[in-house]
């Protein structure tokens, strides 16, 4: 099984580059974040055409994330439990069935919490708490579980080409890597860190002043696995080519192999 993480910043303008990547892939399943758009405004007819089920939390102009599986999706969780007066469309879970079993998948669309010292920064750890908690109730299931999405952390210095650069930034705040790690430890694997511990692997370039082109990236789009699902990993990759696509999203997909028929 193919299961990959976009944060596509934007769904309606980067539905051709959604239908370029799903067919030179073969994905059995996409998560998405940052759709930036209602659900009734999801294109699902159009990536219904590509042969996928649509699952949605969508929300107007901000946030938003996507299921996309060749499969239906059962048990849904549209929202993270622990916040009732949480509007913000940000987490979205489901169950695939498979020849050899099950597998949940989530996607995750992580707070930025920028500035640091503001609600939002507090928002951002309080998030990242009840992400732990629920991660935490999941794991006595015993099942291959994928938390896949935009974390907004990067996790270590080796994960940003110039890490003094983010010292002041949410992504980078030592509060954050902490929650991050205590997530890891609850018993997950970095997916492409299992893969590849090598420097220079980023999701991210900036718009701005030819990062890309400089690789002047950072490493904060993640597939976090349980140890069912780290048994069955066969392969991680970042795919970097789609950010020198015409009008591309500023991250890319990250993808893995699972041994799941």
């Amino acid at each position: 099984m193919r299961i990959a993480t976009w944060n596509v910043n934007s769904i309606k303008q980067r539905l051709e580059h959604l239908a370029q990547l799903v067919k030179s892939t073969d994905l059995d399943v996409l998560c998405l974040q940052e759709l930036k758009c209602v659900d009734e405004a999801f294109p699902r007819s159009e990536i219904e055409a590509l042969g996928y089920h649509v699952t949605t939390l969508g929300q107007k102009a901000y946030n938003g994330v996507a299921i996309l599986s060749k499969r239906p999706l059962e048990d849904v969780r549209r929202g993270l439990p622990g916040d009732e007066a949480d509007e913000q469309a940000r987490y979205l879970e489901g169950v695939i069935s498979t020849g050899s079993g099950v597998v949940r998948v989530a996607s995750i669309y992580l707070p930025n919490g920028n500035p640091i010292g503001t609600p939002k920064f507090d928002y951002k750890l309080a998030w990242m708490d009840r992400l732990i908690r629920h991660a935490n109730n999941l794991l006595p299931l015993e099942e291959p579980l994928v938390l896949c999405g935009d974390y907004n952390v990067i996790p270590e210095a080796k994960d940003a080409a110039d890490p003094a650069a983010w010292v002041n930034d949410a992504l980078f705040q030592l509060e954050s890597r902490a929650k991050f790690r205590t997530l890891l430890n609850l018993g997950f694997t970095d997916a492409l860190r299992a893969c590849n511990d090598q420097p220079g692997l980023y999701t991210f370039w900036d718009y701005q002043a030819g990062a890309f082109q400089r690789n002047n990236g950072i490493r904060i789009d993640h597939l976090l696995l349980s140890g069912q699902a780290t048994d069955r990993l066969r392969n991680a990759v970042i795919r970097k080519e789609t950010r020198s696509w015409e009008k591309p999203s500023d991250h890319v997909p990250v993808m893995i192999d699972l041994d799941l028929d």
